[in-house]
């Protein structure tokens, strides 16, 4: 298949036969965003009544490693369960690990339910971009995407707003229980819309056998380099990253060969350009990662409060949401292998331009200039991602192995925010305790990785080789 010249209105998405299943899709997405950034925000106000302290970090690294293990699931869940009950059953789950968090007395059954809502919320990010494939039209896709991609936007706004109003008012559990009655909320829309939106059932499919081996390796990669971020030491991290990196080499040996797969077998056809869609969606993700450190640099540096820290934060993520919304119009083939092109390219200058303003004391231009260098780097990753996702979801016309194709994006994500947080880290560390070092060789040394993201850019609009193109 090759770039087509069609696509959708947002009126035709949003309208009354695909309104329901767009509300439940982006809904699932929004609750493990709002989720994340919830989390963020009150575990400090968790930690002084419940304890544990010491196990602060892993509240992430146990939610963020049961979401790639149940990501890698995506596939499975659809053919053995059905495109309704699979989302019905990541709803539970997410559902009963977010109360057992409102409950939790101690910090390790806080942890427990942070492992089963990342069980839940794995399968709800992956369950999305898979049932935008078999519900909607293709030239509805890359609108879909973008709309399920800017609720990361919409969790980096209401998270920490709802997080810090029940933490202010001492009431952290509350916040989960908001969460919870979202979810269920959610929930009571699957049976009618889902249904009733063309999502096909997979009764008549039989199940893949369990892929033991892949999943065994992507989740020890995740694990090793989450643990590493978590020990945060530039040799830890580093050994971890290295680590990490042999891992995933060796998921993707055994997937090239291995007779029940995670990813699709087109990623890996001679010739496919699959391999550096996913590649590039992965970098791009990585880049994203730096937005961690942005609110820690404008207090330590600028002198920001900790509220208007966490906004200049937030400016990575809206210039992604800003980003894709109008990019997703975009219908003409050229024109969208330039804008995939284009997303590190713009990526990398607003790094670049982070990097080189970086100083003790900013007056208002030079916070200026880091508001629109943050901006311009989350629209690097925000123009491209729709059109990244419509060419996997493109990729392949079998049905199990479009819905591989499909889930894989949020697997290969994941992964690749795992491995963004660890580099992040090594960055970082090894500026101190100089912070404007730290921010140089943070946004410095991801620049680098928006120009990898570059070269699998242009490769994965290539004109493609002997065979049917693996991209969309």
């Amino acid at each position: 298949m090759g770039f087509v010249d069609s696509v959708g209105s947002w009126a035709e998405l949003l309208g009354r036969r695909y309104l329901g299943a767009m509300v439940v899709l982006a809904g699932g997405v929004a609750l493990y965003a709002t989720n994340v950034y919830v989390t963020i925000s009150l575990l400090p106000s968790a930690i002084a009544e419940i304890g544990g302290e010491r196990l602060y970090a892993w509240s992430t690294t146990v939610f963020l490693l049961a979401s790639v293990v149940s990501a890698v699931l995506v596939s499975k869940a659809l053919a053995g369960l059905g495109s309704r009950r699979a989302y019905l059953v990541a709803l539970a789950l997410f559902l009963a690990g977010t109360l057992a968090c409102a409950i939790a007395p101690s910090m390790p059954v806080l942890l427990a339910g942070r492992a089963v809502q990342g069980v839940g919320a794995g399968l709800l990010a992956g369950l999305g971009y898979a049932l935008i494939r078999s519900t909607l039209p293709a030239r509805l896709w890359a609108r879909a995407s973008a709309l399920l991609s800017a609720m990361w936007g919409v969790g980096t706004f209401v998270g920490p707003a709802l997080g810090g109003a029940f933490a202010e008012f001492g009431s952290w559990r509350g916040a989960f229980l908001a969460l919870a009655a979202a979810s269920a909320g959610v929930a009571a829309l699957v049976p009618r819309v889902l249904a009733s939106s063309g999502t096909r059932g997979r009764d008549d499919v039989r199940p893949e056998p369990f892929p033991l081996v892949a999943l065994v390796l992507l989740a020890s990669a995740a694990l090793v380099v989450s643990v590493a971020s978590v020990i945060a030491t530039p040799l830890a991290s580093t050994v971890g990253v290295l680590v990490g990196l042999v891992l995933i080499a060796a998921f993707i040996s055994y997937e090239r060969w291995a007779s029940v797969r995670v990813l699709p077998a087109d990623t890996f056809r001679r010739g496919s350009r699959l391999r550096w869609i996913y590649a590039t969606i992965g970098l791009l993700a990585m880049t994203s990662m730096t937005e961690g450190f942005i609110p820690l640099f404008g207090q330590r540096l600028a002198g920001l409060a900790p509220l208007a820290a966490g906004f200049l934060g937030a400016a990575l993520a809206l210039g992604w949401t800003i980003g894709e919304l109008p990019s997703a119009s975009a219908a003409r083939a050229a024109t969208i292998r330039r804008i995939i092109v284009a997303g590190p390219l713009l990526g990398g200058l607003g790094l670049a331009l982070a990097a080189l303003t970086q100083r003790s004391a900013p007056g208002g231009g030079t916070l200026a200039l880091w508001v629109l260098a943050f901006l311009a780097a989350g629209a690097g990753v925000g123009i491209a991602w729709p059109h990244l996702s419509t060419a996997a979801m493109s990729s392949v016309a079998d049905e199990r192995e479009g819905d591989k194709a499909s889930a894989a994006i949020n697997t290969v994500q994941l992964v690749a925010n795992a491995f963004g947080a660890a580099v992040t880290g090594v960055a970082v560390n090894l500026g101190e305790p100089d912070t404007v070092r730290s921010a140089h060789y943070l946004f410095g040394g991801f620049v680098l990785i928006a120009a990898l993201g570059l070269v699998t850019a242009v490769l994965a609009v290539r004109p493609a080789g002997t065979g049917r193109s693996a991209a969309a």
